[in-house]
């Protein structure tokens, strides 16, 4: 199981790989939104802003997201870990429902470029 370290880790680096994008995805990263990722299995919530091509995390909770950020993650530690190091495919985990992703839907159309 990840830790709530492996995971932050994770996420710092699927923002520098959106620093790095090029193309459709770049307009992606290019949001300018609040972001929570709750990491089921350790009961644990990153939250911040998606701004500038990265993501800032501003807080890591205990449970699940006390505010409903503009873009919602929600999976296990290692599914994170998986899907930033290209070891798991974002599509099909999401259609299996190990990864649970809301969002509005213009933002749900800009984000499947990235992911």
């Amino acid at each position: 199981m990840a830790t709530t370290e492996e995971c932050r880790a994770a996420l710092e680096k699927l923002s520098d790989n959106m620093q790095r994008a090029e193309g459709d995805a770049r307009s992606a990263a290019a949001l300018d939104r609040s972001v929570s990722c709750h990491i089921t299995d350790l009961d644990v919530t990153f939250a911040g802003r998606m701004a500038g091509g990265r993501i800032h995390v501003h807080d890591t909770l205990q449970g699940p997201p006390r505010e409903k950020a503009q873009i919602r993650l929600s999976m296990t530690g290692d599914d994170l870990v998986a899907l930033v190091a290209g070891e798991l495919n974002f599509a099909k985990a999401w259609g299996a429902g190990r990864v649970k992703l809301h969002a509005g839907m213009r933002d749900l159309l800009l984000l499947r470029k990235l992911l």
